[in-house]
């Protein structure tokens, strides 16, 4: 069994160095693999250094944690909703954070309180997606769907009316972080630690989140504690998103593409599928940001955009073989 499991994500930790690799020498000023690996060692010139340390390599961590907090995030929404469309940003989280992120920005904060205001604007639309979802009976999959994207819709709107009435010399950099920048993320330890704080607290709970896939009932008929459990997916969810927003701004398709993928790939065991997931997004947001800042050397493009435009051929791609 955990041969089975660590085989995958072999495969995955191989591909991730190898995006590590590519972000490290490729750029306006491309760089060798001998030049890369003679920095790493601790040799190499002054402006070879200053590229890969100062430069790209703190570019690319963040870039793996972003993709990997995202596509965590996703594939604990798709357990708890049962529902391969559900996501971050199709259920609201995103939007709440990003309006969070934008008040914050627009007060003149930055660092932590920037970081607890996207925090708070999850967790409030959490709440408020659970509120307004819940009927005599509890809420549903399919009405907790439904009103996220509603939500999510709302939050859309109120976004579009921060935009039009900030001032003109803050909407360029605001407009371009909601389009998902990486520019700027220069501390990659907080989001990375974070997602690999989550990735061994959610691993051992991977039987009962297996068993929760399957339905709330029948998670519960085998002991399964179900609404706590949901309701520390949809918190922890928040957290990972939150993080996400904050260090990048708004990413979308990561959260989608790579859990719905991976399960194609390697199943529904979610003892595999967490890990994965953080590997996966990781990799892919690093290569995504790679070509985003390469494609018209010297100028960039946001992440967002070439998250996009891979996403949506994919998953239509993957919905198509998944009939």
């Amino acid at each position: 069994m955990y041969r089975q499991l660590s085989l995958p994500l072999l495969l995955l930790a191989v591909l991730a160095l190898a995006a590590f690799s590519m972000a490290l020498g490729v750029g306006s000023a491309s760089l060798s693999v001998g030049d890369v690996w003679a920095v790493v060692r601790g040799d190499g010139d002054g402006l070879a250094r200053t590229m890969v340390v100062d430069l790209r390599l703190p570019r690319a961590l963040s870039a793996f944690a972003v993709g990997g907090l995202l596509a965590v995030a996703g594939a604990l929404m798709q357990v708890l909703l049962r529902n391969p469309l559900a996501d971050p940003y199709v259920l609201g989280l995103s939007g709440g954070a990003s309006i969070g992120a934008l008040g914050a920005m627009l007060a003149g904060l930055g660092g932590v309180l920037m970081s607890g205001s996207a925090f708070a604007g999850a967790l409030f639309s959490t709440f408020l997606v659970f509120g307004l979802a819940h009927g005599r009976g509890g809420w549903t999959p399919s009405r907790l769907l439904l009103t996220g994207v509603v939500v999510a819709a709302g939050w859309g709107a109120v976004i579009t009316l921060m935009l039009a009435l900030s001032p003109a010399e803050r909407l360029p950099g605001m407009l371009y972080w909601l389009m998902g920048d990486l520019s700027y993320a220069r501390t990659p330890w907080p989001p990375l630690m974070l997602l690999i704080a989550i990735c061994l607290v959610l691993v051992p709970l991977g039987r009962s989140l297996n068993v929760l896939a399957r339905g709330p009932q029948q998670a519960a008929a085998l002991g399964v504690d179900v609404r706590p459990l949901e309701w520390g997916i949809y918190v922890v969810a928040s957290i990972l998103t939150a993080a996400a927003v904050t260090t990048a701004g708004s990413i979308g398709f990561v959260g989608l593409v790579i859990p719905h993928m991976l399960r194609l790939l390697l199943g529904n065991d979610q003892r595999l599928i967490l890990p994965a997931c953080a590997l996966a997004g990781g990799t892919l947001l690093v290569l995504a940001d790679t070509l985003a800042r390469t494609i018209i050397a010297p100028e960039q493009l946001p992440v967002g955009v070439i998250t996009a435009l891979l996403g949506v051929p994919t998953f239509l791609f993957l919905l198509y073989r998944s009939r």
